[in-house]
């Protein structure tokens, strides 16, 4: 599916609610005085992880002017289906129309204010109706009831709508009056490697909420590296510990066994994602732009079916039209929020959105194919528990770095050469904070 657009504003309505557009001078200054102690090849100074008007300056001008991946197609699968979230002070929410399309509206009544949907998630019907003083929206978003407070409808302005886009059953928003507007060269060079894994005929198996005790660039960070892998011992089952340039002569022999058996499985399964016709070379262009995003598609080690703890599919009934299951695993990574996996038997989703300065939440989704049965296709222990493990270990690690770059005797350390998506994720982050707030 290629990416859509339901940016229209329904009639007489604003398309969005508008942000401000100039950062205030005191605050241009406190951040042009942090990003000064960044350097390049090095961790980010402590006050990146601590400083409360930087974190309100990366809500503001980051979370709230950038695409933002915040759910998938099936998690709103029929007409009137919703999911609520927040992004920073402002609560949301996603809905299907009965045509099909996603639309995203501000959660706050134009009556008095009360958010209108108060569930994570749920079926709205054909209307939206206030619980607090019952005023009532079409799925539109315009007033069409007004409860016993005697105003007439047609005369109340419309929620405030948001920016959504979809990319090949994936959901982003974005908050900014104008959105960047590279998006769309994203979903065209994307859409070949993410549509064939048939996510918008997909549903969700699983879906499991984290708090990170952390800043969210610590979460970030953790993602963009595999530095730490030897902390997850069950994500090692399926993972070939190989990312960037590979020094032969600097492995030791037991490594540089394991990289022959690398090349050797990496040269098969290259075989079978030409024969599939699945593009699978590496797009690295996290930063430099606005909406930063990478792909490659990876070998797995043992049967190199899935991310399990046998590296066996998890679920028999296959995404979209693949009949391979060899085929690796297809990484995504988007900023500043998200990440993927996309695998022949199914699909992981991570959504980051900060809660405050030292909480994150991290949301894994897991998909299969819309026809899959638990208990016949697939087992959801086998299909969760290396992820779930995994997740457990990173909150551990973003937790105690947290702890330690906290401390008045914590000084930034070398960012390895195996950790550059942690550079490239520092490159894009004081691009664009200098960038929106014009330092």
């Amino acid at each position: 599916m290629s990416a859509r657009a339901h940016d229209a504003p329904a009639a007489g309505a604003p398309a969005v609610a508008h942000l401000p557009t100039a950062a205030p001078e005191a605050l241009r200054r406190h951040v042009a005085g942090l990003l000064a102690l960044c350097r390049p090849g090095r961790a980010l100074p402590g006050g990146c992880f601590t400083d409360e008007t930087l974190y309100q300056a990366e809500i503001e001008y980051l979370f709230g002017r950038h695409w933002l991946f915040v759910a998938t197609e099936p998690e709103v699968p029929e007409a009137g289906d919703y999911r609520t979230l927040a992004i920073g002070p402002w609560p949301i929410f996603i809905l299907r129309r009965d045509d099909g399309s996603i639309a995203a509206f501000h959660n706050t009544c134009r009556h008095r204010g009360s958010r209108i949907l108060q569930q994570d998630s749920g079926i709205a019907g054909a209307t939206l109706q206030c619980p607090y003083h019952r005023w009532t929206y079409d799925l539109d978003g315009r007033v069409v009831g007004c409860g016993a407070t005697g105003e007439l409808p047609h005369e109340q302005p419309p929620l405030k709508r948001i920016h959504v886009k979809t990319l090949a059953g994936l959901i982003f928003v974005c908050l900014a009056a104008e959105p960047p507007a590279d998006f769309d060269d994203m979903a065209a060079r994307m859409t070949p490697y993410l549509a064939p894994h048939g996510l918008s005929h997909a549903k969700v198996a699983r879906q499991v909420d984290i708090l990170e005790q952390g800043n969210w660039k610590l979460t970030i960070e953790n993602n963009r590296e595999c530095f730490h892998c030897a902390g997850h011992p069950e994500l090692l089952c399926s993972l070939f510990d190989f990312f960037g340039e590979v020094d032969v002569a600097d492995l030791s022999a037991a490594e540089r066994a394991n990289y022959a058996r690398y090349q050797a499985a990496r040269t098969e399964v290259q075989a079978i994602w030409q024969r599939a016709g699945l593009p699978w070379r590496p797009i690295e262009e996290l930063h430099g732009r606005a909406t930063g995003f990478r792909t490659e598609r990876l070998v797995l080690d043992g049967a190199g079916e899935s991310m399990t703890a046998d590296t066996r599919v998890a679920s028999r009934r296959l995404l979209g039209e693949l009949t391979a299951a060899r085929l690796g695993t297809l990484h995504y990574h988007t900023q500043p929020n998200a990440w993927f996996h996309f695998l022949s038997d199914h699909v992981l989703t991570f959504a980051t959105l900060p809660i405050d300065r030292t909480h994150t939440l991290v949301r894994s989704t897991w998909l299969v194919h819309a026809e899959a049965v638990e208990g016949r296709d697939y087992d959801l222990a086998n299909l969760t528990s290396v992820w779930n493990a995994t997740n457990s270990q990173d909150a551990h690690f973003v937790a105690e770095t947290q702890r330690g770059v906290s401390s008045p005797a914590y000084e930034p350390g070398p960012i390895a050469a195996n950790e550059y998506m942690v550079a490239m994720f520092h490159a894009w982050y004081e691009e664009r904070l200098r960038a929106e707030l014009g330092i």
